[in-house]
Parts: C-alpha cells; structure tokens; sequence
C-alpha cells in the first residue's frame, strides 16, 4: 500500500513519489499526469507552463545568496514502461501503481513499478517543494514519451530554458553522474505468412515460456537475463519437424528484455509421447542455464482448441532461422570504459 511508502525517508521524495504513481501515466497517453503536475506547479505559485507537445516546465527562483549562481535544469521523463504479468488484472490506462514495501525493496503487484522515471519527477518535485534547500534558479522540465520514442525531447523547441546546466534526473544511482546512456533503434520486418489447413489425426498445445526476471533492454543487458524470445524459438528448433506451428507471440515492449512468449503448435497424435520428451529435456535445460539470472522460469505445454490452420513448413523453418541469427545480449564491449557495454 501507499501508506507504507509514505513512511519512507526522505519523507518528501516518497510523499512525491506515492502521488505520482496514483496517477496514470503511461507513454503516449501521459494527459493525466500533465495536468497533475501543472496542479502540482501552480499549487506552489511557481510560473508553470505546458509546451505543444504536452512537456511541463516549473521555474523556481534562486533561493537567498544563490542568485549569482548558474541557472540549472533538472530533468525527468513523466511517462513509465506498462508491463504487467499475464496473470495480472491491471488496466494502466485508468490504475495508479499497487505498490508495497518488501524488505529494502518497493516493488509493485504484477506490473512495472514505474520509478523510470517516477523517482526523478519525486525528487524534482521535492527540490521544488522544499523550503531549505539552497539552489540556483531552477527550470524543472519533465518531458513526455522517453520510454517510446523520445517525443517530448525531440520536439523541445529552443528558448524555453534558462538553465545553462542540466542534470538529467534518470540514472539508476543517486550518487553518481552519467556521462551517456543506452541507444535503441527499431527494426519493423514483414513477411507474407503462407498459411495451410491444420493436419488431421493432431492435437494443438500451446507452449509458454514464462517466469523470467525481465529487466530494462539497456541498463540490464549484461545481467545475462533470459529472453523469453529466445528461448521460445529454441524449443521449436528442438521440436523441428515434429510440430507446425500456428502462432507465436512474445513480449510487449521495445525496451523490455521479454519476460513470456506463447507459442501454438500441431503435433501429430503418433508424435505426442516423443513431443513431451523433448519439452521436458529442453525444459531442464533451460532451467539449469538460467536457474541463477532467472529463478522463476518455467516451460509449460498444456491441449488447446485446435487453431485451424498453421504456418507453411517452408515460412516455420524460415522465421526459426531468423530468429537465432538475431543477436542478444552483449555484442562488444568498450574498449575504452571498462564494464562499459558499448554494443548490445
């Protein structure tokens, strides 16, 4: 519960942070959380203002002695990976986070916490808040759209800052500065999908491979996480020719290390017995590889509806290919920087 998060300290950062994570806020649908911070300006008479975009700009004067001092902005993104487990009813769209306190941890009920960025907003919120903190003039800009495409950055139109420095408020320590960050670029590929009648004398399953850590597709990409993705396409390689498969489907965000992928597959009633065989070998296995990274994982078959139709054999064997010769994971190092990640 909130209350619980409340009695942390610092009181004030919590306090921002309970609020925030109340309010929904997910990327591309961030019009609530827009207006809650404008409350939030207005409500301390700092000068508040919303650029075309939806970016909310707070400027606080500097506080007695500090006004020879450089300008600084201080900014956070405002919107949070929605993500939230299968199992999970949760609808981010109109929810505030469920949160709760579990030892040294907060953490959420079957969704993403949201403290990327939610614990940057707090923290700015409680530097503009406070009565005792003595800082320069402050613009405190709170972008849109970071977790999807980097909108509100992008559309920044120049002028509307004073500061001549800006501490980016998104990093996962509070004591150290960042000099870079991760990168992303986003490849769409289609392909025309031949699809055929489901054999006779078969039985459909649908596989799921879930119960992975997950994690952030930059911060936690040397962690050696699972990707739910990868080790679906490697059951079906195992299975080979003795499924057609009907549908594949997994993870849910660009920058999220996929967490579960479903998998519906034909097996041939004669090829039942051998199917489980196989998925209870490359089950164990997976679990032996990742049982440290990824404790939770699970490799679960269970008789569905039979799907009417499946994908050529030509097209399975195709998009199995494509898969493994995508890359993950780590791909090269800095040379420079050491435990630097400089490609993955």
């Amino acid at each position: 519960m909130s209350s619980e998060v409340r009695g942390l300290e610092p009181q004030s950062v919590w306090n921002h942070f309970a609020d925030l994570n109340a309010v929904p806020r997910p990327s591309k649908k961030e019009e609530r959380v827009i207006q809650f911070m404008v409350d939030f300006g207005n409500s301390l008479g700092l000068p508040t203002e919303v650029d075309h975009i939806g970016n909310v700009f707070i400027r606080k004067p500097a506080t007695a002695g500090m006004q020879d001092r450089t300008p600084v902005v201080l900014q956070a993104h405002l919107d949070m990976v929605h993500q939230k487990n299968n199992d999970t009813d949760f609808d981010f769209d109109t929810q505030g986070i469920d949160m709760y306190v579990d030892g040294d941890w907060v953490k959420a009920r079957g969704t993403t916490l949201g403290a990327d960025n939610g614990m940057g907003v707090a923290y700015i919120m409680a530097v503009l808040s406070s009565k005792d903190i003595p800082h320069p003039a402050i613009d405190a800009l709170f972008t849109i759209d970071e977790e999807t495409g980097m909108t509100g950055a992008l559309e920044l139109k120049g002028g509307m800052l004073n500061g001549k420095i800006l501490l980016n408020i998104d990093t996962e320590d509070d004591d150290e500065l960042t000099i870079g960050c991760a990168g992303g670029i986003d490849i769409n590929a289609s392909r025309k999908v031949n699809m055929e009648p489901s054999p006779e004398d078969a039985t459909a399953f649908e596989l799921v491979v879930r119960g992975l850590s997950g994690g952030h597709s930059g911060m936690d990409i040397h962690k050696g996480l699972g990707n739910a993705n990868k080790l679906m396409n490697r059951v079906l390689d195992r299975l080979g020719e003795t499924v057609r498969l009907a549908s594949l489907d997994g993870g849910g965000l660009r920058n999220a290390i996929p967490r579960e992928s479903v998998a519906v597959v034909v097996v041939p009633n004669t090829q039942i017995d051998a199917f489980e065989n196989i998925l209870g070998e490359v089950g164990a296995e997976l679990i032996a590889e990742h049982g440290t990274t990824d404790p939770n994982l699970e490799l679960a078959w269970e008789e569905i509806d039979d799907p009417l139709e499946v994908v050529s054999e030509e097209f399975q064997s195709a998009l199995i290919t494509a898969l493994y010769a995508n890359p993950n994971g780590i791909y090269r190092m800095s040379p420079d920087i050491e435990g630097l990640v400089q490609t993955s």
